[in-house]
């Protein structure tokens, strides 16, 4: 679909729509390229010439157009502004300090219900990597419709292989719901399983990954999060009002950081599918979380025979019966002799060399790293 596809004389839902992208989380598992000050939703993974943020801006803008907001922290409000100079600075809401999912979409929620209590908002994350957009965007669209019938609606990624690493979403009986075909009721959310559990549920054709991509009504979604938390549920209303009264600073710096930290998963999510309040579209789109370098090699296929992936702005790596994958953020020469599955991450202050195998454990080495009280590299 193209931009002029969508039209509220289509789809009338999309009046009410709003975007909104939380963009926080460092992604220790991609350290040492993605830190606190540089998390990983502003670099380019993929090699193709946008940030992780941009492309889902990109993605979303022929659906809500204007109506984007973006959660991030205060710490990239340059950067978040800079790739995103379209967002007006009224959208762009920031965080004092990090805190969880519940807490920046609960926020979200409570400031687009007070401009407009009929609003859907659409949550997606800005650190994902999906296509075709085309796809994606038939997904969102069959969500909004589904949701304006009184529903959360989660976007369920149809599981390639019996992954441990991600929740499941297990779907339920099909909804007759115009303009949602595909639409279908959520029995329930299922935790990471054991293998033999997730070979089951790939097996089945009806379990889902969940990628945290939820729809909803805005009114609906503060329902349930003020009936299963209602401290965080106050506190992200108070500072709504306060921002609609001019006052966000003083109420962000005095209410935020007392507030829960919790995922909007299980303050909001799953008690809602107890309560048969969600549904699920089946997204039938390449969708990566970009959780690791194993991830950035499966995205970026080496370019030549070498066998080594290469990322970097000037790279200069050297393979002799090798392969990989390589980020360079220096211009220092690598050559690799003899490895396999090797990672290598170079920046000027921090160097990372493990496998691909191993790259999940990257996350240990920067605890570890913390623990020392190397705080300078993080």
């Amino acid at each position: 679909m193209n931009q002029q596809q969508f039209s509220s004389s289509h789809i009338p839902e999309l009046d009410r729509f709003w975007a909104v992208v939380p963009a926080g989380g460092v992604g220790t598992r991609l350290w040492p390229l993605s830190r606190a000050a540089a998390p990983k939703f502003l670099h380019d993974l993929t090699g193709s010439g946008q940030t992780l943020i941009r492309a889902t801006y990109d993605r979303l803008h022929p659906i809500a157009g204007d109506k984007v907001m973006v959660v991030t922290g205060e710490a990239h409000r340059d950067a978040v502004c800079d790739q995103l100079s379209a967002v007006a600075q009224d959208n762009v809401i920031l965080e004092p300090e990090p805190k969880d999912s519940g807490a920046a979409i609960g926020l979200a929620a409570a400031l687009l219900y007070e401009r407009d209590p009929e609003a859907i908002m659409g949550s997606f994350a800005a650190d994902q990597v999906i296509g075709p957009d085309d796809v994606f965007r038939a997904s969102v669209v069959e969500a909004i419709a589904t949701a304006a019938t009184h529903k959360i609606v989660t976007i369920g990624i149809k599981p390639t292989y019996p992954s441990t690493g991600f929740g499941y979403i297990r779907q339920g009986e099909k909804l007759m719901i115009d303009g949602a075909p595909s639409a279908y009721k959520v029995d329930k959310f299922v935790e990471k399983p054991a293998a033999e559990v997730a070979q089951r549920y790939v097996e089945s054709g009806k379990h889902f990954w969940n990628a945290g991509m939820f729809v909803a009504p805005v009114k609906l979604l503060l329902q349930h999060l003020q009936a299963n938390e209602p401290e965080l549920y106050d506190g992200v209303t108070a500072i709504a009002k306060a921002t609609e009264a001019g006052q966000a600073e003083q109420a962000m710096a005095e209410i935020w950081p007392g507030l829960p930290k919790i995922a909007i998963d299980y303050a909001v999510a799953e008690p809602a599918a107890e309560a048969g309040d969600v549904a699920v579209i089946p997204g039938d789109f390449i969708w990566d979380d970009v959780g690791d370098f194993a991830a950035i090699a499966r995205l970026n296929p080496a370019a030549d025979e070498s066998g080594v992936t290469v990322i970097g702005e000037t790279p200069r790596v050297y393979a002799d019966d090798a392969n990989g994958v390589v980020v360079t953020d220096t211009s220092r020469v690598i050559a690799l002799i003899g490895v396999e599955d090797i990672v290598v991450v170079d920046t000027p202050d921090a160097l990372l060399v493990t496998t691909t195998e191993h790259a999940q454990s990257v996350k240990h080495a920067v605890e570890s790293i913390k623990a020392h009280g190397d705080d300078d590299v993080l």
